[in-house]
């Protein structure tokens, strides 16, 4: 099993995500949106802008 997004609504009604790697430990959260739609677009962006993203140390 790999790792999945998961989308829900918070106690304020916006949408939020969270990443969920494959043992079920949550590995990072989404801040919240007004819109699924947009919930949607912010999961998409991190799909297409981070498989390779560097690590970089900021100090």
């Amino acid at each position: 099993m790999s790792g999945k997004f998961e989308v829900y609504k918070d106690a304020r009604g916006e949408y939020r995500f969270r990443l969920k790697a494959a043992n079920g430990q949550v590995i990072a959260t989404g801040e919240g949106y007004k819109t699924k739609a947009s919930c949607m677009n912010g999961i998409e962006s991190i799909k297409k802008n981070a498989p390779e993203a560097k690590v970089v140390e900021v100090e």
